[in-house]
């Protein structure tokens, strides 16, 4: 008996760390793609808002957390108005019934047919808008299995890009992650915009400021050394909201 126990425990701690490698893996590589979100087709980004639209709808309405979480992942895609404007249109159409979800899955996994991390990517993106909610529907959660068989992903590699997303979502909660909503709060007014502009407008803004604040913007009217010093911080504190917005929205 002692000896089954034993087998049992080195089973289950082998086990555990394969899901530990793995779940590291998919944060190296969620990391990683972060680079590439702004770089997807138009084909990857109507068959991304369809489904949402059609996992939302699976349990009967789509609540405001999820629209609210569509309209982040629009804004992290980098989505012009005009992409915005036909992905909320895939995503309306996504939640009529009929939407042939499967069908719409498999055409995306023959397009993406060389590209994993495309993917897996994708059932990301998913995962994060039916996540926002506090509960996650059993008709949702078995939607969710449907698109991810469809794109070949297993269990073990949904388990953990769940337990990703819910760990972020933790952070968010926690006061190390106020205090990073903080500081994201700040660096947005002080480039004078709101969280929901659109990536070309932050770049606009961001060159307008350093156009305006830069010491040799100043240097003709022949500033005193106190102004040149309030030039430099402002500088200083407009790339660093940049660079900060820059990194967490994949602007580029």
């Amino acid at each position: 008996m002692f000896l089954g126990k034993t087998i049992g425990l080195i089973v289950l701690l082998l086990v555990a760390y394969q899901f530990y490698r793995g779940f590291r893996s998919s944060v190296h590589n969620f990391e990683r793609e972060g680079e590439n979100l702004g770089r997807v087709s138009d084909e990857f980004v109507r068959a991304l808002f369809g489904c949402m639209g059609h996992v939302a709808k699976s349990d009967g309405r789509v609540s405001e957390d999820e629209i609210r979480a569509a309209r982040l992942v629009m804004h992290r895609l980098g989505l012009s108005p005009a992409r915005v404007r036909r992905a909320i249109h895939w995503f309306d159409d996504g939640k009529r019934p009929g939407f042939p979800l499967a069908q719409i899955v498999r055409e995306l996994r023959r397009s993406e047919a060389r590209s994993a991390t495309k993917r897996s990517l994708f059932l990301r993106l998913l995962l994060e808008v039916v996540l926002a909610k506090p509960n996650l529907p059993s008709a949702e959660r078995a939607t969710i299995w449907t698109v991810s068989s469809e794109l070949g992903i297993g269990r073990v590699e949904l388990a953990q890009l769940e337990a990703m997303i819910r760990a972020q979502k933790g952070f968010k909660r926690s006061p190390a992650g106020d205090a990073d909503a903080a500081r994201l709060r700040r660096a947005y007014a002080t480039l004078g915009v709101e969280p929901d502009t659109s990536n070309d407008n932050i770049k606009k803004a961001y060159r307008r400021l350093m156009n305006r604040s830069h010491p040799d913007k100043i240097a003709g009217s022949n500033p005193d050394a106190q102004a040149v010093a309030e030039a430099e911080r402002r500088t200083r504190e407009v790339r660093g909201a940049y660079e900060m917005l820059k990194a967490r929205r994949s602007i580029r």
